[in-house]
């Protein structure tokens, strides 16, 4: 029965496959900010990447971010992209949190 392709049984209910959960990449433990304007229509956004966290917790730390830059951004393959070039300030809160942080890119 594992390997039948039954999506409800009346005995049971729906039967829902287990996803695997995804694993946040492995990092070197320094979290890189860049500046990307390719693919956005000329406007730039900030990508924060090696964060090395959970989707949960990366969705909470973006939260967070927005509201204390004031712009808008979401998580996107385990890395967080928050609208304009904020990359001082968003370096600024990272390192109070104690997080080791590079500005990388132009």
């Amino acid at each position: 029965m594992s390997d039948s392709k039954l999506v409800y049984s009346t005995g049971v209910g729906r039967i829902d496959e287990k996803k695997p959960q995804e694993s946040a990449p492995q990092t070197d433990g320094i979290v890189r900010i860049k500046r990307i304007t390719k693919g956005k229509k000329g406007k730039g956004v900030s990508s924060i990447e090696g964060l090395g966290m959970s989707k949960d917790e990366l969705k909470s730390l973006c939260s967070l971010l927005k509201k204390q830059c004031g712009c808008g951004g979401a998580v996107k393959d385990f890395n967080i992209e928050i609208q304009g070039d904020v990359r001082d300030k968003l370096k600024q809160i990272l390192e109070s949190k104690g997080m080791k942080v590079k500005l990388a890119g132009g």
